[in-house]
């Protein structure tokens, strides 16, 4: 009895400690308020939803208008508005004790957008041409226009090529959209033209305006032939672009003639065969004089052998030429179209010591396309590299690794962003780089713990451009590529979860078992997604996961982040994951 009276006085002295700790601890604190979003006092919406973002002090109580707002253990908080038209203000107040306190005030003007109106008085508000950009043109090639102009007059194009007006029904009811088209003719030459639109009333009354846009047309004494140049150009779809920039076709070797068939812009237009063409940027290439030859060989002997870690396909052509490759699965395969070539032989050369190549053919598919299909042994992917060795084109396929054990494997990790790319912000201000970094210096130690040897592009808080991260793995050649991210949303409440990001078929299951590792974490789902254009996602030389581990944007998602513990079990659930990878792969 005596020691269970003991025992309460000890619990009670250890509340009362802890009370007066706790007290001692808030009056350390000072309240404060730290907005990342919106950064200014007075602000334009252009939406009814909106997010005020920060953080204050821990320990802080924090209302909006008088209404509390949930402060996270982190000092961070996220509150949605719906905003009226108008002005509106919201008060922040973060206090202590209903003692100490702070305010903020924010200011918000929204307007609903106004409908969209035709044109009220004679004349031509906008010209729009596609594609859009100052354009290089050849004869046959076609400039669409889209005029909004005065109603129910005559509009036409320079050499009055007349442009209609398109009926309410396709128009969304708007009156005074004409559209019409103009192809080049033989006879024409103008250099650097802005094409002038003209409207013209009944009485014949006129108004004219030109294109933003310059145009010119391709010229018998103009060079029609650039090589490529670097050792990271590459060719896109089209012309289409996001953050992350247009959908690439993949990177070609350095001095490979392209033929100009026009320019968009900052982008030359190439012709790869009879129906294909595609884009290139201007800085990736250089022109060459008039004269030069278009792209077109024969290919000749082919040998196929292999060494300790490398399967190899020598193709022998009379000239260097643009490809595209890509991946198959059940069966894996990789398919290799070279443009511009024709088949001239007659039979291929097969060494015994080929260890992943199972068979190859060859198809002509198109006049000018010349087709490459190489059978592997493994259902695995494990990377393929496409070169010239003088008019040899090369294609170097990575033999599936004899172990399939960490011990035996040299893994790549890329901490995303760094130095001046701070990437991602979250509520309380950390910066995506330094959580990327943390996190990947825990999944360095785990797998040299596992036996694995590790490569970084970044082991400090340093900038790494990401052109050089490419070529830096090119030149080390990982068997694996783990980049490290953390997502971000416009919205901090309603968006969260973790994802896994892949842009190759053959490389999904990487992927995908970091994935559902990951999801063991009781994270919220945002997909294991494919075709994803970004940069490190791009080499076709080794399997590569793009790991978007949670949303920093997220106040609750932020706190787990912030957290070394939870950094730590995030790093496990990768190992796991590239382990059961490597299982599926025996």
């Amino acid at each position: 009895m005596k020691g269970t009276s003991n025992n309460r006085l000890l619990y009670i002295l250890i509340g009362i400690l802890f009370s007066f700790s706790s007290a001692y601890s808030q009056q350390q604190e000072k309240p404060f308020i730290k907005l990342v979003e919106p950064l200014k006092a007075i602000n334009n919406a252009n939406g009814a939803q909106q997010f005020i973002i920060g953080s204050t002090c821990k320990s802080c109580l924090l209302s909006i208008n008088d209404e509390m707002v949930k402060v996270y253990p982190t000092g961070a908080f996220a509150y949605e508005l719906n905003l009226l038209e108008g002005d509106t203000s919201f008060t922040i107040v973060a206090s202590i004790n209903d003692i100490n306190s702070v305010s903020k005030t924010i200011e918000y003007n929204y307007s609903v957008p106004l409908p969209a109106e035709p044109v009220k008085q004679f004349g031509i508000e906008s010209i729009q041409t596609f594609p859009d950009g100052n354009l290089l043109l050849r004869t046959g090639d076609k400039i669409k226009f889209k005029v909004k102009a005065y109603p129910g007059i005559t509009a036409v194009l320079f050499n009055n090529i007349p442009l209609y007006e398109m009926p309410v029904s396709s128009t969304n009811g708007m009156t005074g959209i004409y559209q019409g088209m103009y192809e080049i003719q033989k006879t024409d030459t103008f250099q650097k033209f802005k094409i002038p639109v003209t409207i013209i009333d009944s009485l014949g009354k006129k108004s004219t305006k030109e294109t933003r846009n310059l145009f010119s047309v391709m010229r018998e004494s103009d060079s029609d032939i650039v090589i490529t140049k670097g050792r990271l150009a590459h060719l896109e779809y089209g012309l289409g672009d996001d953050r992350l920039g247009g959908a690439k076709i993949g990177y070609l070797d350095s001095l490979i003639p392209l033929k100009i068939i026009g320019k968009v812009g900052t982008h030359y237009k190439v012709q790869l065969a009879k129906n294909r063409s595609a884009y290139i940027p201007d800085e990736l290439v250089t022109l060459m004089p008039k004269g030069t030859f278009s792209p077109s060989a024969l290919t000749g002997k082919w040998r196929i052998y292999g060494d300790s870690a490398y399967d190899y396909v020598n193709i022998e052509l009379t000239n260097k030429l643009p490809y595209q490759s890509f991946q198959l699965t059940d069966p894996s395969k990789i398919v290799v179209d070279i443009f511009g070539a024709t088949n001239n032989t007659n039979w291929i050369n097969q060494l015994n010591s080929i260890k992943e190549i199972k068979d190859v053919q060859y198809e002509q598919i198109a006049d000018d396309i010349f087709r490459i299909t190489i059978q592997l042994k493994h259902h695995q992917h494990w990377g393929h590299q496409i070169y010239y060795k003088g008019n040899v084109l090369v294609v170097k396929i990575k033999q599936q690794p004899a172990e399939l054990s960490l011990k035996k494997l040299t893994i790549a990790i890329d901490a995303g962003h760094g130095g001046t790319n701070t990437g991602a912000g979250g509520p309380t201000g950390v910066a995506e780089k330094n959580l990327a970094l943390a996190l990947s210096l825990k999944l360095k130690k785990l797998l040299e713990h596992a036996g694995a040897k590790v490569i970084m592009t970044r082991e400090t808080e340093q900038f790494f451009d990401n052109k050089e991260r490419i070529l830096f793995y090119r030149d080390t050649l990982p068997d694996l590529l783990l980049s490290i991210h953390l997502n971000s949303s416009a919205d901090p409440i309603h968006i969260q979860g973790t994802s896994t990001f892949y842009r190759y078929i053959g490389f999904r299951p990487l992927s995908n078992a970091i994935y559902k590792r990951m999801l063991e974490l009781g994270l919220q789902e945002y997909g294991n997604n494919g075709s994803f254009n970004f940069m490190l996602n791009s080499p076709t030389e080794y399997p590569n996961a793009l790991i978007e581990t949670l949303f920093l944007s997220n106040p609750e998602e932020e706190m787990k982040m912030l957290d070394e513990s939870f950094q730590q079990k995030m790093a496990e659930k990768i190992v796991e994951g590239v382990k059961d990878f490597l299982e599926g792969c025996k």
